[in-house]
């Protein structure tokens, strides 16, 4: 399940960047230079890590995905002054501003912890 959901992510994640590119308000988000790059970077490893990489190292890569997007809610909410700084959003910005990057942040940590919480289901034989 933790390479499905990679891949997922990966493929949102290129449609996040495509997006930015073509329309910096995308979505109605502030798809600043350092965003869409950091949204390139994460789909680039969740696709790899999807199609080539391993079952237990695509659960990190979504377990990592969840903490930082976890994080990125929260300052989101409790300090969007320094979430716009982090992604390179000029100005003081309220959470209200961010509100719509605030949404899609929290659907992506969903997804994120989704595939870091679901363990493949290993059969177990005994010995005779």
């Amino acid at each position: 399940m933790g390479k499905t959901i990679a891949k997922v992510q990966g493929i949102l994640f290129l449609i996040l960047t495509i997006g930015g590119f073509m329309d910096p308000n995308f979505l109605g988000m502030h798809h600043t230079m350092i965003h869409r790059v950091v949204h390139l970077l994460t789909a680039g490893l969740g696709l790899y890590l999807g199609f080539a990489g391993t079952e237990d190292n695509a659960r990190k890569f979504n377990l990592g995905g969840g903490v930082v997007y976890l994080l990125l809610v929260l300052l989101g909410f409790l300090a969007p002054g320094l979430l716009a700084s982090i992604i390179g959003h000029p100005g003081p910005v309220t959470s209200a501003d961010l509100m719509r990057d605030n949404i899609v942040h929290i659907l992506l940590m969903i997804i994120f912890f989704i595939g870091a919480m679901r363990r493949p289901v290993v059969a177990t034989t005994t010995a005779r």
